[in-house]
C-alpha cells in the first residue's frame, strides 16, 4: 500500500510538472532537454556506454530541430531533414519491434550503441518537442493529450492486469504484464479519447481515438523493449530518480517509443487537411 500511494504521488507530480511546462513553448523546450538527458544518461548505462558523443548528438538535433527549426521558419533544409530522421527512426524502432518477436539476430549496424542512442532516444524526445509543435501551430493539448493516454492506458494496464490479469502478455521479457490488462489499457485509453476531445478543439474526436490505439499498442511495445534492455542489464529499473516509479526512462519509455508513430500519424492528417 505505501508503494501504491508513493508511486502515485510521484506520478502526480511528474504530470503537473510536465503539463505546466507545455503551457509554454520556451518551458517545454527546456524540460524535454532536461529529460532527454536524462533519459540518454540512463539508458547508457543500461547498454554500458561510456563516451560522450551519443550526449553531443542528441544536444545537436535538440539544437536543430528544436531551437532552429521550431523557432526559426525560414531556415533552409529542416523540414526536409526532420523527414529524413523520421524515416530513419521509424526503420530502427520497427526492427527493435522485430527482435523483440524474433529470436533471429538484428545485423550488425542495427545493433550499434549510436544506432539506438541515436535514432531511439534522442530522436523520440526530438519528436515530442515536434508533436508539441504540430507543424507550426504551438499546442500543448496536442502533447499533453497524448500524455494523458498513455497515463490512462499504463495506469489501466496495470490495475486490470494486477486484479485479473491471468494470461501473459509477454512473459519472457516482463512477467507482470498480462493479455487483460493491455486488453483495459486500450480500453480506457479509447474511453479517454472522448473526454480529451471534448476539452479539446486541436483534434477530431476519430483522431483522439485512432492516438488512443496507436499509443496502447506502441506505447506498450515501448515498455517491452525498455523491458528487455533491463533484463539484458540485469537491472529492476533504469534508475532511482522517481519514487516508486524507477529512472526517468521507466516514466518516459512508453512516450518516446510511440512519439515517432503519433508524429507520423500527425503527418498524415496534416497533409489530408
Amino acid at each position: 500500500m505505501k508503494k501504491f500511494i508513493t508511486r502515485t504521488i510521484s506520478g502526480i507530480i511528474f504530470a503537473a510538472i510536465l503539463i505546466v511546462a507545455a503551457q509554454n513553448k520556451w518551458s517545454l523546450l527546456a524540460i524535454l532537454m532536461v529529460f532527454g538527458f536524462v533519459c540518454l544518461f540512463e539508458f547508457n548505462k543500461l547498454i554500458e556506454q561510456r563516451n560522450r558523443l551519443s550526449y553531443l548528438i542528441f544536444a545537436a538535433l535538440y539544437f536543430a530541430f528544436g531551437f532552429v527549426g521550431l523557432f526559426f521558419k525560414t531556415a533552409n533544409g529542416i523540414n526536409e531533414a526532420s523527414q529524413i530522421l523520421h524515416v530513419v527512426s521509424v526503420f530502427v524502432l520497427l526492427f527493435l519491434i522485430r527482435d523483440l518477436f524474433s529470436s533471429k539476430s538484428l545485423p550488425k549496424l542495427l545493433t550499434n550503441r549510436y544506432i539506438n542512442t541515436t535514432f531511439y532516444i534522442s530522436s523520440g524526445v526530438v519528436f515530442l518537442l515536434l508533436i508539441a509543435y504540430n507543424f507550426g501551430n504551438y499546442s500543448p493539448n496536442t502533447i499533453v493529450g497524448m500524455f494523458a493516454l498513455i497515463w490512462l492506458n499504463d495506469s489501466f494496464a496495470y490495475f486490470i492486469g494486477s486484479n485479473f490479469g491471468k494470461q501473459k502478455l509477454f512473459e519472457s521479457v516482463s512477467p507482470k504484464k498480462t493479455v487483460e490488462g493491455f486488453l483495459g489499457g486500450v480500453f480506457f485509453a479509447a474511453l479517454g479519447s472522448y473526454f480529451i476531445f471534448k476539452f479539446t478543439d486541436e483534434l477530431e474526436f476519430s483522431s483522439w481515438l485512432i492516438m488512443s490505439v496507436i499509443v496502447s499498442i506502441f506505447g506498450t511495445i515501448g515498455d517491452l523493449i525498455e523491458s528487455k534492455y533491463k533484463r539484458q542489464a540485469a537491472v529492476k529499473d533504469s534508475g532511482r530518480l522517481i519514487p516508486g516509479h524507477g529512472g526517468l526512462l521507466d516514466r518516459l519509455d512508453s512516450a518516446i517509443f510511440v512519439s515517432p508513430f503519433i508524429y507520423l500519424f500527425l503527418r498524415i492528417l496534416n497533409y489530408v487537411s
